[in-house]
C-alpha cells in the first residue's frame, strides 16, 4: 500500500529540478487522474502496481494504455472533483510556495544532478552487473533528492540498440527491503530516465554533451557531476578518454569521474604507456580503475576488521605469531569463450596481479588513522607493495589444464602443431621486506579447472600448545582467521576466527553472528570451531563499488602509482616464466596431488615431481601427437620439468645412486658423456651437493673427441673445468680416454680402445657401471655412436673407435655392449632444438642403425629419460 503523501513527494522529487510553479498544472493532472489508479488498485483490489500498468520504452513516447482507459471513468471524474484532489492540490501549492521562497526546494538547497554514461552500455558486463548496480544507486539516492540521467553509449545505431537496452533495464531488481509497489515506481522512473545514444565519433560525444546541458538548462537543475563508465576493451580507453576530455567535461564546480575496467596493461611498460596516454586527457583523481574484488563484501571488511579488533590483533599480527598467509581463488570452469583474451594474459595477469595482490596489500598494509581518508589508504597500500621482495622463477610454479591447448587451437584457428604455454594455474610465494613480516611466507594461488569454486584469505597462526594425549582438544587445533569470499563448502561470505584465538568484535549493524551451524568444515576445522560473522544482506561487488564511485571514495580503486608498483613487482616474474612450459593437469578431482606445493626457504616447488603427459594433453603435436603414458617415454621411465628443476632432480638422482653404491660396495662408478647438455648438471653437482661421496667415486668417459686433452674441444677438458677441479676427488679415480698415445691421436694400432676396455675390466665389477649419463644428438646419435656406423666395429667389445660426420671426425666411445651392462642409464635431452627429434623418437620403432639412441636398452638395469619441457613440447 502506497501512502498518498509518499506518491506526491516521490513525484515532486523527480520534477523538483524544473521551475516549480510551471510544473504544478502537470502535477495536478498527473496526480488527479493517473494516481487514482494506484490508489484504487492499492486500497480496493490489493493489486500490485506492476499488475495494473504497462511499462514504456525509454524515450519512446508510448502512451500508457492502462492509465488512458481510466481517464473517463465515473470514479475518476468523481475523485477528480472531490475533496481528495483538492487536498492534493493544496499540498502541491504549498510545495510551490516553499520552492519560490527558497524553503527546502530553492536553488541553494537543491541536491545536484548526475549524468551517468555507460560506454558499452548494451554489452555483457553492463547487462550482468552495471545496470543493476546503477539502478541500486538510483533507488538509494533518489529519496534524498539527487536526480539522475542515464545513457547507454555504443557503436550500434539507436534503432537496433534501444530495444536491447529496454530488455536489460526491465530485468533489474530491487533490494529485499523495498516493497513491491515502491519497486515498480522506481523501475518505471529508472526506465524513463534512461536512453541509448550512439557514440562513435567526436561529434556524437559533442551531441551528448549538448543534450545534457540543454536538459540541465531546461529543467533548472544544478549539475553535481558526470560519470562515464568505460565498459569497452582496454585498447579503446585512450581514444574514449580523449573524446570525453574534448567534448563532455562539465562546467566548473561539477566533478568528472571516468571508470576503467581491467586489464590495465599487459606488463609494466604497457601499463606505463596507457597511464601516460590517459594522463593527457584525465587527471588521476578523475580515473577510477575498478577491481571488482575490492567491492566484495568480505574484502571491503578486511581493514575494518583489523581496526575493530586492533587491541587483540596488534600483538599477534607479526612474524613471531603468523605462520603463513594464504590467498586463494579456485575455479572449476574452463576458459572456453574467453580464449582470445585469456591466451594473451593467463592466470597471473588475470587475477593474481590485481585481485589477489590487492587482498595481500589489505592484509599486510599499515592501518590508516582514518579509514575514510582515501589518500592515506592508497599511500599505505603503495608502501607495502613497494616492500615486497622481487619475484623470480623460483618463487612460482605454473600449470595448465590438459584440454587448454586444444581449446586454443579451435577458438583461435591454430594448427594442430600449435602449443600454448599460457598458464591456467599458478602459485606464487611472496615475502615482505619489513621487520613485522620478515620471513612470513605469503602464498597467492589461483587456477581454472580445479576441484571446487572457492575464494578466501587465510592467516594461519603458530600454535605453541602441545597436547600430549587429547589431540582433538580445541586449544590444540589450528589457530586461524579466514576471510571467506564465498562459495565452497560454506556457500556464503563470512569472517571466521578460530575459537582458540579470540572472539572478534561484531563489525557493524549490517553484519550478524552465525549461531546455528550446519555440518560443514572450513579449511580442516568444523564450522563450530569458529566464531562466524556474515552480512545480513549479500550485495553484489559492482553495486558496492558504484556507490563508492558516486561518493568519491577512491580507496576502493587503483591509483596510477599503485598500478605501476604492482606491475613493477609482477613483470620480472612474468618475463622469467615466458618460455617455461606449465605442468599439465587433468582438471577437477583428477588433479589429485599434482598441484600441491612446498616451501623451501624462499623458493616454491611442486611436492610431486611426477609429470603426467598424454597424447591428448600435447595439443596434437605432430601428426599423431606424442605417444607417451604417465611418466613414460618410449616405454621407459621419464622425468620432465623446467630445465632448472630437471637438472636439480637429475643431480639428486645421481647422488642417491652414488650413496647406494658406496653403501653396498664401497665404490661408485660414474660414466659421463660429452656435449653441452651435461654442463648444467656438472655445475649443480659442484655447487650444491657437498655431501656427494667423491672420494669413493670413479669418473669415466662415455666418449671422447680425438684431440689433445688440453684443447677446449676435448670432452675431458670440459669435464675437468666444469666439475672435477671443483670437487675433492682423488686424481687416480679419474679415468680419461687414452686418445693420444705415442704422440698420435686415435691410431688403431696404438690400441687405445683396448687399453680403456682393460682398465674398465680391472676396476669395474662385471664391467657394469653404476650410472651412465648419455645425451642425444640432433641426428639421433648417443655417446659417439652415429647413424649408419659399421656394426662389426661396435660388436664384442666395450670400447671402439668411431667416425663422426662432423669434425673432429675420429672419436672413441663406449659401445652398446658397455652401455647396456650399466645398472642405470640416464638420457638427458634439453632445448627446443631437440623437440622435432623427440617427436620422431616418440613414433619410431627400435632402429639403432638409423637412430642409435634406440639401441640403448640396459639388459639388467633401468633407463630413465630426463627431458625438459622445451624439448618435449617445443
Amino acid at each position: 500500500m502506497i501512502p498518498l503523501y509518499d506518491v506526491i513527494c516521490f513525484y515532486w522529487v523527480e520534477t523538483r529540478g524544473r521551475r516549480v510553479c510551471d510544473a504544478v498544472q502537470d502535477l495536478v493532472q498527473h496526480v488527479c487522474t493517473r494516481m487514482w489508479g494506484y490508489v484504487k488498485d492499492t486500497f480496493h483490489t490489493g493489486m500490485g502496481v506492476e499488475q495494473g500498468r504497462a511499462q514504456n520504452l525509454p524515450g519512446s513516447g508510448l502512451r500508457n494504455s492502462w492509465t488512458e482507459n481510466r481517464f473517463h471513468t465515473r470514479e475518476t471524474r468523481d475523485w477528480t472533483s472531490g475533496s481528495m484532489c483538492w487536498t492534493v492540490l493544496l499540498l502541491l501549492v504549498t510545495l510551490c510556495v516553499r520552492g519560490l521562497n527558497g524553503e527546502g526546494g530553492g536553488q541553494a538547497q537543491q541536491p545536484g544532478h548526475v549524468s551517468v554514461v555507460i560506454v558499452g552500455g548494451t554489452g555483457d558486463l553492463a547487462k550482468k552487473y552495471l545496470w543493476q548496480g546503477f539502478f541500486h544507486l538510483y533507488a538509494s539516492k533518489v529519496s534524498s533528492g539527487s536526480t539522475f540521467s542515464f545513457y547507454a553509449g555504443g557503436l550500434s545505431p539507436a534503432d537496433k540498440a534501444a530495444p536491447v537496452l529496454f530488455e536489460i533495464l526491465k530485468a533489474v531488481t530491487c533490494s529485499k527491503n523495498v516493497s513491491r509497489e515502491r519497486c515498480a515506481i522506481l523501475k518505471e522512473q529508472f526506465l524513463r530516465l534512461s536512453q541509448y545514444r550512439q557514440l562513435t565519433s567526436l561529434e556524437e560525444y559533442q551531441d551528448l554533451a549538448t543534450h545534457i546541458e540543454e536538459r540541465l538548462q531546461e529543467e533548472g537543475m544544478k549539475e553535481t557531476g558526470r560519470l562515464f563508465y568505460l565498459s569497452v576493451p582496454a585498447f579503446a580507453y585512450a581514444d574514449v578518454a580523449d573524446k570525453i576530455n574534448k567534448s563532455c567535461r562539465p562546467a566548473d564546480g561539477a566533478w568528472l569521474r571516468v571508470v576503467l575496467e581491467k586489464p590495465f596493461g599487459h606488463d609494466f611498460r604497457s601499463a606505463q604507456v596507457l597511464a601516460a596516454q590517459l594522463s593527457g586527457s584525465l587527471k588521476d583523481e578523475e580515473m577510477y580503475r575498478i577491481d571488482h574484488y575490492l567491492g566484495k563484501q568480505l574484502v571491503t571488511q578486511i581493514l575494518p576488521f583489523r581496526i575493530d579488533n586492533k587491541k587483540v590483533l596488534d600483538p599477534i599480527w607479526n612474524k613471531h605469531h603468523i605462520e603463513r598467509v594464504e590467498i586463494v581463488l579456485k575455479e572449476t570452469l574452463d576458459v572456453k569463450g574467453r580464449i582470445s583474451f585469456y591466451d594473451q594474459y593467463g592466470v597471473i595477469r588475470d587475477v593474481i596481479q590485481n585481485h589477489l595482490t590487492e587482498v595481500m596489500a589489505l592484509l599486510t598494509m599499515k592501518l590508516p588513522k582514518n579509514l575514510s581518508d582515501s589518500e592515506e589508504v592508497l599511500q599505505n597500500k603503495l608502501q607495502i607493495l613497494s616492500s615486497v621482495l622481487p619475484l623470480g622463477k623460483k618463487q612460482a610454479v605454473i600449470g595448465q589444464y590438459q584440454t587448454y591447448t586444444a581449446e586454443v587451437q579451435q577458438e583461435l584457428n591454430k594448427t594442430k602443431e600449435h602449443v600454448s604455454v599460457t598458464p591456467t594455474f599458478a602459485a606464487v610465494l611472496a615475502h615482505i621486506d619489513e621487520a613485522r613480516y620478515q620471513g612470513v611466507p605469503i602464498l597467492l594461488t589461483s587456477g581454472k579447472m580445479l576441484d571446487e569454486r572457492v575464494g578466501y584469505a587465510r592467516v594461519l597462526f603458530k600454535n605453541d600448545v602441545f597436547c600430549l594425549e587429547n589431540h582433538n582438544a580445541l586449544h590444540c587445533r589450528p589457530k586461524q582467521i579466514v576471510f571467506h569470499f564465498g562459495h565452497g563448502s560454506l556457500q556464503y561470505p563470512a569472517v571466521l576466527v578460530s575459537k582458540n584465538l579470540f572472539k572478534p568484535v561484531l563489525m557493524d549493524s549490517e553484519w550478524k553472528e552465525v549461531a546455528d551451524h550446519t555440518d560443514v568444515s572450513v579449511l580442516g576445522l568444523p564450522i563450530s570451531d569458529y566464531y562466524v560473522q556474515t552480512p545480513k544482506e549479500q550485495r553484489e561487488a559492482y553495486t558496492e563499488l558504484i556507490s563508492h564511485i558516486f561518493a568519491g571514495r577512491r580507496n576502493s580503486f587503483i591509483s596510477t602509482e599503485n598500478l605501476l608498483a604492482s606491475w613493477g613487482l609482477w613483470t620480472p616474474l612474468l618475463s622469467s616464466l615466458a618460455s617455461v612450459y606449465p605442468r599439465i593437469y587433468p582438471g577437477g578431482a583428477d588433479n589429485g596431488d599434482l598441484l600441491d606445493v612446498c616451501l623451501k626457504g624462499r623458493d616454491l616447488s611442486y611436492t610431486n615431481e611426477v609429470v603426467l603427459i598424454g597424447s591428448d594433453q600435447m595439443g596434437g603435436v605432430g601428426q599423431n601427437g606424442f605417444h607417451v603414458m604417465q611418466g613414460k617415454f618410449r616405454s621407459s621411465d621419464m622425468v620432465s620439468g623446467w630445465s632448472e628443476e630437471l637438472v636439480e632432480r637429475l643431480a639428486a638422482d645421481v647422488e642417491e645412486a652414488a650413496e647406494a653404491a658406496v653403501g653396498q660396495s664401497g665404490v661408485f662408478h660414474l660414466a659421463l658423456s660429452g656435449g653441452s647438455s651435461p654442463l648444467a648438471l656438472f655445475h649443480r653437482l659442484a655447487l650444491h651437493h657437498f655431501s656427494f661421496p667423491w672420494r669413493s667415486t670413479h669418473v669415466w668417459m662415455v666418449d671422447e673427441r680425438c684431440v689433445p686433452p688440453s684443447e677446449p674441444d676435448s670432452n675431458f677438458h670440459t669435464l675437468h673445468g666444469h666439475l672435477l677441479e671443483h670437487v675433492r676427488i682423488p686424481y687416480y679415480n679419474i679415468h680419461p680416454m687414452p686418445v693420444q698415445l705415442n704422440q698420435r691421436l686415435c691410431v688403431e694400432e696404438d690400441g687405445g680402445a683396448r687399453l680403456y676396455e682393460g682398465e674398465i675390466g680391472r676396476l669395474v665389477n662385471g664391467s657394469s657401471f653404476h650410472f651412465v649419463l648419455l645425451g642425444v644428438g640432433y641426428d639421433g646419435h648417443t655417446a659417439s655412436l652415429f647413424p649408419n656406423s659399421k656394426e662389426d666395429k661396435l660388436e664384442g667389445g666395450l670400447v671402439a673407435l668411431t667416425e663422426s660426420p662432423v669434425k673432429p671426425h675420429r672419436r672413441m666411445s663406449l659401445t652398446f655392449e658397455a652401455i647396456n651392462r650399466a645398472q642405470r642409464v640416464a638420457l638427458l635431452v634439453m632445448g627446443k632444438g631437440k623437440h622435432e627429434l623427440m617427436t620422431q623418437l616418440s613414433r619410431v620403432k627400435d632402429n639403432p642403425n638409423k637412430y642409435p639412441v634406440t639401441g640403448v636398452k640396459p639388459a639388467n638395469g633401468t633407463l630413465v629419460w630426463y627431458i625438459d619441457y622445451d624439448a618435449l613440447i617445443g
